[in-house]
């Protein structure tokens, strides 16, 4: 191990049966070092850290810990805080009902008799030698968000951890919370502590962070340190485009729309999309909104439909304010959504492809509206045909279907319902390039009927190839819109990058 290293890990690998999660990767970790370790979605991030923690089990490479002569193996969490590895979720993993103290402590006291006064005494010394403004006696669910984690982090400190893993430790803070959270962060690197802090939000990690660890689709880019890296730079290595071999690519169809103006927001928020946001789109557009993983595209889409409760702004709807706070509101004024997810929120595995073609249908038609089994097969039997849904038979389970087959259903269920304005959220994520092609080619065709669409991708190319004008995205605000001679991979990139900072 080099002299500094608290941590070093050598061409792990990780598969899943023909999924290679990770190949020959190498991380390594100082003490006193902010380490952020950055990714897209699917990069490898979560199953690094989960290799380190005992989750998984590698298939190869070697782990070394300061203190451990030659390699160590890492069979379980548990372990993994014996050898001083502590990791803080996203989501909150300690006992909301119990006070600060007995969370601090939970599973470390031994005999029948708890030693409270100990305990409590213990806790609000840690508490204080940290700044976190909570005290002992406290019932942590009273907490703010930010205190409880900071409440987990000193628990793993008072745990003598060397080696602190943050994973998205900042998505449900305010500004306020994260410059505490930073303060604490900052604080135990002084003491020494080696942090790994895994986040999509590119300012935090120019804010605090030392060095940057870079993985896409399974593989290190490379490690670099803050000072050495640009945030464009940053970006490209990301998404494995180098700027100077970015070419520009022009649509296939203009998608450009009229003038008139089918869906208008004005500071639009919801509960999850906090920061107000303005957005108008035209009869016949494909627009969207682009930017990392993380950075506000699909909570901006969510609050146009409704799926996420509504919190301010208003909304205008063929130049007529209305009013959207759930989304059977948005479907019964011709909106449609494709969800991110689409097994969590799109298909119902267990109903067959018609059953869920006619969803959305339904739902519009109503409990006293229902539509008969003929009707139903006659709307299934076409869209399977219009959009080439590969099936054995309208009764097939959904859940039997391929990924892009799914996809289709899910389009189809929407186009069903003569939507004017569609909402795609990664439409084509996880599927065969040719699906994708279909996918794009009946969005333009969509908007050449006069239909309004919404596009996002995490590719930019396909981005390029759909989109007449882009809303950029960044750590939940919008920071830009690019049409015309602007859409290009160059200034996308630069764009989400914030600069050339």
């Amino acid at each position: 191990m080099q002299k500094d290293s608290v941590l070093e890990m050598r061409g792990i690998s990780k598969s899943f049966y023909s999924v290679k999660a990770l190949q020959n990767v190498d991380f390594t970790l100082r003490e006193g070092e902010i380490h952020a370790l950055m990714g897209e979605n699917g990069a490898g991030k979560s199953t690094l850290i989960k290799v380190l923690t005992g989750v998984y089990q590698k298939d190869g490479g070697e782990v070394f810990l300061k203190g451990h002569e030659g390699p160590v193996s890492i069979k379980s969490p548990e372990e993994a805080q014996k050898a001083g590895i502590s990791t803080v979720y996203q989501e909150i993993t300690l006992c909301p009902n119990l006070t600060v103290a007995e969370n601090m402590y939970i599973g470390r006291t031994s005999g029948v008799i708890t030693k409270w006064r100990e305990m409590n005494a213990g806790a609000a010394k840690m508490l204080e030698s940290l700044g976190i403004p909570a005290k002992a006696e406290q019932q942590l669910g009273t907490c703010s968000i930010a205190v409880q984690q900071m409440v987990a982090i000193a628990r793993a400190v008072d745990m003598e951890c060397r080696v602190l893993i943050l994973d998205e430790p900042t998505s449900s803070l305010d500004e306020s919370e994260v410059a505490k959270l930073f303060r604490l962060m900052l604080d135990l690197k002084a003491r020494g502590v080696g942090i790994i802090f895994v986040t999509h939000f590119l300012d935090q990690v120019y804010e605090v962070c030392d060095r940057i660890t870079v993985l896409r689709d399974g593989k290190l880019v490379g490690e670099y340190a803050i000072e050495n890296l640009p945030r464009v730079e940053l970006v490209s290595k990301m998404l494995g485009k180098e700027l100077n071999d970015l070419s520009e690519i022009k649509g296939s169809g203009d998608g450009v729309g009229s003038d008139e103006v089918i869906y208008e927001a004005d500071r639009l928020s919801s509960v999850a999309a906090k920061s107000p946001f303005d957005f108008t789109i035209h009869k016949g557009e494909v627009n969207g909104f682009t930017g990392l993983l993380g950075s506000g595209r699909s909570e901006c889409v969510r609050a146009i439909f409704g799926a996420d409760k509504v919190t301010g702004g208003k909304v205008m709807m063929d130049g007529k304010p209305v009013h959207i706070s759930h989304p059977r509101d948005a479907m019964k004024h011709g909106i449609g959504y494709l969800p991110e997810d689409r097994k969590r929120d799109g298909i119902i595995g267990d109903l067959s492809v018609r059953e869920n073609i006619i969803l959305a249908l339904q739902v519009l038609e109503g409990f006293f509206g229902p539509i008969s089994r003929a009707k139903a097969e006659k709307f299934a039997d076409e869209y399977i045909k219009l959009l080439e849904i590969k099936t054995a038979s309208t009764e097939t389970p959904v859940k039997s279907l391929s990924g892009g087959n799914q996809q289709k259903v899910i389009l189809a269920r929407w186009l069903l319902t003569n939507p004017q304005y569609l909402i795609l959220d990664e439409p084509t994520r996880g599927i065969d390039i040719g699906t994708k092609i279909e996918i794009q080619k009946l969005v333009l065709k969509l908007a050449g009927e006069g239909k309004s669409v919404t596009f996002i991708s995490s590719e930019i190319d396909e981005m390029l190839r759909t989109c007449s004008r882009l809303v950029v995205m960044r750590d939940g605000k919008a920071v830009g819109e690019l049409k015309g001679d602007e859409l290009t991979q160059n200034k996308i990139m630069s764009t989400i990058a914030g600069g050339e900072k």
